[in-house]
């Protein structure tokens, strides 16, 4: 087969979807492979790099759309890149189709077959391509909050740890999935006040069982949500449902209970978000201001530490780009259930339920679309 990786064109978006470790296992599994020429510099990996791994440079995205069987990506294609995808080619990438009907469309009029990383699943349960970036975003989250709460940033001029004779910064994490605890974990290493919610009581005991020194744990009904909110500084929204858009947790008219210049940070935007005033961002303008509230909702958070995102996600998608390379995209979907659940839209058809019921989409079984 012949992988192709373009360079990524969302805006501050420095991640790349092949790393040269990834190219080199490609080619020793007898495929060719080209990268977009600069596709990886944002990473620090060079087309020299790339090239001594086996890989082919091409001098444009047009070029790699065109040649390649499967294209591998990080963010989902932006307008442009839609246009170039064709019938049976695969694309195998982050998606987050459940709040882009725009993007959604565009996929099913491609005839392409669209695999989201966030939805491929694993025995565990987990989310094992959403997993990692989960893991940075969690963990910047914090850091990118404790930035605006600074005043020059209209934050409340909140020091995240308290210095003594200063209490520190009281921080609520909503959810207490693989993001949550990770920010948690980090605003807790950072002195603050931790208080992570969740609405799974078998959740809340592993973190009260594991963490139970580092941060407080709570039940995340709508009360005790809003009741905790009042007293944050900073209040990080973590909450995931696997494909769907995210649920809204506070809405605009909370804001007034809310401390003024208090700090959002949405770290479910890539899904639509779970405040009702959060619309995405980017790195170069991250932050605004709502009814005095701060809101930090950058939809790639992960790509502000590039490098270290793309070798945890390279790590992550490698078996399962071989899988795709060594079989296609059907046998390897019929070998492997956990795969077939990133199977989001194949030749003109939606074939994830979520994201179906969010656009009111009808939806085709993937094992429909198997044998289709």
């Amino acid at each position: 087969m012949l992988i192709g990786c373009p360079k990524e064109i969302k805006p501050q978006e420095y991640r790349v979807g092949l790393t040269p470790d990834a190219v080199q296992e490609a080619v020793a599994h007898g495929h060719q492979v080209l990268v977009e020429t600069g596709a990886g510099t944002g990473a620090g990996f060079t087309d020299d790099d790339y090239t001594s791994a086996g890989a082919q440079i091409a001098g444009s995205a047009d070029d790699v759309f065109a040649s390649a069987d499967m294209i591998v990506k990080v963010k989902e294609p932006q307008a442009a890149e839609r246009k170039m995808l064709r019938d049976g080619q695969i694309l195998f990438t982050y998606l987050h189709l459940a709040p882009d009907p725009d993007q959604t469309r565009d996929l099913m009029a491609s005839g392409a077959t669209c695999i989201a990383y966030e939805t491929v699943t694993d025995d565990r349960g987990g989310l094992p391509l959403l997993a990692p970036m989960s893991e940075v975003a969690g963990r910047l989250a914090p850091q990118v909050g404790a930035w605006t709460l600074q005043k020059a940033n209209g934050g409340r001029g909140v020091l995240l740890g308290g210095v003594p004779g200063v209490g520190p910064a009281r921080v609520v994490v909503i959810g207490g999935g693989v993001v949550g605890t990770h920010a948690a974990r980090i605003a807790a290493g950072m002195g603050a006040d931790v208080t992570v919610l969740d609405r799974s009581l078998p959740r809340l005991r592993y973190l009260d069982d594991t963490f139970g020194g580092q941060f407080k744990t709570s039940y995340a009904s709508k009360a005790n949500t809003i009741a905790l909110a009042r007293e944050a500084d900073m209040i990080i929204g973590a909450v995931l449902i696997p494909g769907a858009a995210a649920p809204k947790l506070i809405s605009r008219a909370q804001l007034a209970e809310l401390k003024p210049g208090a700090v959002l940070v949405d770290v479910a935007i890539d899904q639509g978000g779970c405040f009702e005033t959060s619309r995405a961002t980017t790195h170069q303008d991250p932050i605004y201001e709502v009814d005095g509230i701060m809101h930090y909702c950058v939809a790639n958070m992960p790509g502000a530490v590039a490098r270290t995102s793309t070798i945890a996600l390279g790590n992550a998608t490698m078996p399962f780009v071989l899988a795709l390379a060594d079989k296609g995209w059907r046998q390897a979907c019929t070998d492997d259930p956990h795969l077939l659940a990133g199977l989001n839209v194949h030749a003109g058809q939606l074939t994830y339920h979520a994201v179906g019921a969010a656009l009111g989409i009808d939806v085709l079984s993937p094992k429909l679309a198997l044998k289709a």
